[in-house]
């Protein structure tokens, strides 16, 4: 007998035993219940058995239970079962066919025991139920093994295990499943059921599960922890975990059983877009970027100044100090905005004069120094119009004098704005 049909009995004949064994019973109780254990599990009387109830269950890959769990059965009979006979092709998507998953099963959980049985993998790779399919010589041995059986009875019980993954000539759904109607030429229409790959979905879980919560992980993170050297690894953030079938995850499909319910799916939103704290300019910047108000506080002085009118070395000094706040500021906006001029500049959407490019090297610099002496210009007016923008109508009156003793200020710092 193969190896795994070997253990799969083992393990039906102690699982039943330990449940019907009780500590009460003498010995001859516990010899003649394990005689009957013994009987039951027989493959002569076991695989007849077994035959005539594998129809309660439909293989599927995509069980028509997730998307209602009363969806199997309507006034129509039941839901025609959904075996996806994909090729495999390197064209990219995530599908049927394209990864290689268990096939899942829905119907009567008392049958899940003949699913399992069917579902073993023989020693050659191929699970018993394949090599029932293709009527295999391995596949006849199985069901004789233990008594020599008729062909016609041989066939009997090949046909009753196939139950399982008949597909009635009749297709039936059921108006519970999310359903589409395509229309295509004249008043046909396509029917489209979405229906849940449950193989893939759990196959998802089980390789999420790996990553979260492996044993290499647990030992890496743990290293991570204590700051030692280790190997890298890779975190999951922002999943959800889905529940099909409430308290009883049974009456949807086996895989969703063997999994408790529970599925996780990774986070499907619209990217959160964070605001640039600086925009390249695409017209002029100091009318897009520079802002007078992030020198409020400079020309508030500056004013207090004008008002006192004081003409000494000191008070002159404070004066040009407040200059240099403003002109600072200009500087530090000017870095800031070359710092994200290889991400954000535009040749094709850019409307700034030379001299600006220049200024925020997205241009080559020129031999000539005239783009520099726009600069120094606009930088210029900044300031002395800034004082007056910002103070409004309590702004004192500025003349030539004091915009040619700007001019001086902001030459002075010609290499700097370079």
């Amino acid at each position: 007998m193969e190896q795994a049909i070997s253990e799969f009995f083992a393990q039906r004949k102690e699982a039943w035993l330990k449940k019907t064994l009780k500590s009460s019973m003498n010995d001859d109780d516990v010899r003649e219940t394990k005689q009957v254990c013994e009987q039951m599990f027989s493959l002569q009387e076991w695989l007849p058995n077994a035959a005539k109830r594998a129809g309660q269950i439909s293989i599927s890959t995509h069980p028509c239970t997730f998307s209602h769990p009363s969806a199997r059965k309507n006034k129509n009979g039941y839901v025609s079962s959904v075996i996806a006979t994909s090729q495999q092709n390197n064209d990219g998507f995530l599908r049927s066919g394209n990864v290689s998953v268990a096939a899942d099963a829905l119907g009567n959980a008392a049958a899940l025991d003949v699913y399992k049985f069917l579902t073993l993998v023989l020693s050659d790779g191929e699970t018993l139920l394949t090599h029932l399919q293709n009527n295999t010589a391995l596949a006849k041995s199985v069901l004789t093994v233990a008594n020599p059986l008729p062909e016609q009875a041989y066939d009997a019980l090949r046909e009753g295990f196939l139950a399982m993954v008949k597909q009635d000539e009749n297709m039936i759904t059921s108006s519970k499943i999310k359903q589409i109607y395509f229309p295509i030429q004249g008043n046909e229409y396509h029917q489209l059921s979405i229906l849940t790959p449950s193989g893939i979905v759990f196959d998802l879980r089980k390789r999420l599960d790996n990553m979260r919560f492996g044993d290499e992980i647990k030992e890496c993170r743990e290293r991570r922890k204590n700051h030692q050297a280790g190997e890298p690894f890779k975190e999951i953030y922002d999943l959800t975990t889905i529940g099909y079938g409430g308290t009883k995850p049974q009456n949807i499909s086996v895989l969703n059983n063997a999994n408790g319910g529970k599925a996780h799916l990774f986070l499907s939103m619209p990217p959160t877009l964070e605001t640039r704290k600086v925009n390249f300019p695409t017209k002029d910047l100091f009318t897009q970027n520079m802002y007078y108000g992030q020198s409020i506080a400079s020309f508030k002085q500056l004013h207090s100044f004008y008002l006192q009118r004081k003409n000494n070395m000191s008070e002159r000094a404070r004066r040009d100090a407040l200059y240099q706040d403003v002109i600072d500021d200009i500087i530090e906006n000017m870095h800031q905005v070359r710092s994200v001029a290889s991400e954000q500049y535009i040749a094709s959407h850019s409307l700034l004069n030379v001299s600006q490019r220049v200024w925020l090297h997205v241009t080559p610099e020129p031999e000539n120094a005239d783009w520099l002496d726009d600069i120094l210009k606009h930088v210029t007016q900044f300031i002395f119009h800034g004082y007056e923008k910002m103070l409004d109508k309590r702004a004192i009156k500025l003349g030539d004098a004091e915009y040619q003793h700007i001019e001086k200020i902001v030459d002075a710092n010609k290499e700097v704005l370079r």
